[in-house]
C-alpha cells in the first residue's frame, strides 16, 4: 500500500461515518489540529502513541499504523503552482507579499529564515456583516544563516547590523 491509498482509505472512513476534523483531532489529540490533519492527508507523521489512536479509531491494521508514523514525502500531491483555489491563494500572498515579508523580518532579526519546521498555525473565524473573515497567525522560530568558514571580526551566524 502506497501513503496515498492510506490517505483515500481515511477520508472514505472520515466520509462514511460523517466525522469532522475537530472530532478526528480530538480522539488523536497531542498536536495541533493542521498537523493531526495534515498527518492524515499524508503531509506529516504521527507519534507511535498518536498512531495507535488513530488506527484504533479508523480500524486500522498494524501496517497502516505503522504508515502513520512513518516521515512522508511532504508536498507530494500538491501541483506547482497550486491548482486548488484556495491554496493558490496562499501561494499567490507569498509571490505578492513575499518580498516585502522577506525585507521586514530581516530588518527586524537580520540574515536569516522563519523556520517551517518550528513552526505554529492558527486560524479563528472572525465574524463580519460584510463576510465572515479567516484570521491566520503563524508563527515560527527565527533561524539566523550560520557564515562557515567566517574569520577576523564576522559573527558565526546571522545577525542584525545596528
Amino acid at each position: 500500500m502506497k501513503r496515498s491509498d492510506l490517505t483515500e482509505k481515511l477520508l472514505d472512513i472520515k466520509r462514511e461515518k460523517g466525522w469532522s476534523w475537530k472530532h478526528i483531532c480530538a480522539e488523536i489529540g497531542g498536536f495541533s489540529d493542521t498537523l493531526i490533519v495534515g498527518a492524515i492527508l499524508g503531509q506529516m507523521k504521527l507519534t507511535k502513541p498518536q498512531a495507535a489512536k488513530a488506527a484504533e479509531l479508523f480500524g486500522l491494521s498494524k501496517a497502516e499504523e505503522a504508515m502513520l508514523n512513518e516521515i512522508p514525502m511532504r508536498g507530494d500531491g500538491t501541483p506547482m503552482p497550486p491548482t486548488d483555489p484556495l491554496i493558490y491563494r496562499f501561494y499567490e500572498m507569498v509571490m505578492v507579499n513575499g518580498p516585502a515579508w522577506k525585507a521586514l523580518i530581516e530588518e527586524e532579526f537580520g540574515d536569516g529564515i522563519m523556520s517551517a519546521i518550528d513552526f505554529d498555525f492558527q486560524f479563528e473565524r472572525l465574524s463580519n456583516p460584510k463576510g465572515d473573515r479567516v484570521k491566520i497567525t503563524m508563527s515560527g522560530k527565527f533561524l539566523p544563516y550560520k557564515y562557515y568558514g567566517n574569520s577576523g571580526n564576522v559573527p558565526e551566524y546571522g545577525y542584525k547590523e545596528g
